[in-house]
C-alpha cells in the first residue's frame, strides 16, 4: 500500500506514516499510540515452524511471543516512529475520539520529520486538518506502516500495563492489560476502581457501592462506553 500511495504524491521522498492505536476499548489504563515510517524495504519476518515465515500483520493476529519478537527488531527497520498516548484523566475529560486525536498528534509531531501522508486503520478520520489522511478499512492488514505501528503499540502498552499489576494485583492488569476481563470485573465490584481507570465510562452505573466516583462529561465532548458487566 505504502509504495502505491508513494507513487500517487508529487514529491518522489515522500514520507508515509501508519497509525495505529491500542486501549480504546479498555477500562483502564491510557490510549496509545504509534505513528510509523518506512522507507519502503521489504518488512521482516521472523522464522515459523519448518520453512514458514510469520509476516508483519496486525498485533491481533500474531501471539504474544511473535509481537514481542517483532519488537524488538521493527525499530532498526522503520525510518521513524514515535509513540503518543493520552491519559485516563484526559480520556475522561474530553472523551475517547479527542484524546485518540490527542495521542495521535503526540505521535506523529514526535516524529523527526512531518509526513507527507498518514494512513489510519478504520473508514473514520479522528485527525483532521492539518494532516494529508489516508482513511483505509484493515489497514493494519494490508499496510506494513500501520501494522508495526499496531505491534509496537501494543506492545509498550501491555508493558505499560503489566507494571501496574505489581501495585494493583487483584485487578489481574498483566493479563487483561485494562479490558474487563472476569478477574478486572470482579476486583472492580469489591475494590472499586484504582486511580489508573476511567471513571467517566457506564461500567460504574453497575457497582453501586462506587458508582458515586463516577465522572460526568458534557455529551458533546465525547462519547461514553458500554458497560459489560452481566
Amino acid at each position: 500500500m505504502e509504495r502505491r500511495l508513494a507513487a500517487a504524491l508529487p514529491s518522489r521522498t515522500a514520507r508515509i506514516a501508519g497509525v495505529d492505536e491500542v486501549g480504546r476499548g479498555a477500562w483502564a489504563g491510557p490510549v496509545v499510540v504509534c505513528a510509523a515510517v518506512t522507507d519502503l524495504s521489504p518488512p521482516p519476518a521472523l522464522p515459523g515452524r519448518g520453512t514458514r515465515v510469520v509476516r508483519l500483520t496486525d498485533s491481533k493476529l500474531l501471539t504474544e511471543a511473535q509481537r514481542e519478537a517483532f519488537a524488538e527488531i521493527l525499530p532498526g527497520w522503520l525510518s521513524a516512529h514515535a509513540l503518543g498516548a493520552a491519559s485516563p484523566e484526559e480520556i475522561d475529560e474530553v472523551g475517547m475520539t479527542e484524546a485518540l486525536r490527542r495521542a495521535a498528534v503526540r505521535a506523529l509531531e514526535a516524529l523527526p520529520t512531518a509526513p507527507d501522508l498518514v494512513i489510519l486503520d478504520g473508514g473514520h478520520d479522528f485527525l483532521g486538518a492539518p494532516w494529508r489522511v489516508r482513511c483505509e478499512v484493515k489497514a493494519d492488514q494490508r499496510s506494513v506502516t500501520v501494522a508495526a505501528a499496531s505491534v509496537l503499540a501494543k506492545v509498550h502498552r501491555d508493558r505499560l500495563m503489566a507494571d501496574l499489576d505489581a501495585d494493583f494485583p487483584a485487578y489481574g492488569f498483566a493479563a487483561s492489560a485494562g479490558y474487563p476481563s472476569p478477574v478486572h470485573q470482579e476486583a472492580l465490584r469489591e475494590f472499586g476502581p484504582t486511580p489508573h481507570h476511567r471513571l467517566s465510562w457506564s461500567y460504574l452505573d453497575d457497582l453501586p457501592e462506587w458508582r458515586h466516583l463516577k465522572k460526568h462529561r458534557d455529551p458533546l465532548a465525547g462519547e461514553g462506553q458500554l458497560s459489560f458487566f452481566q
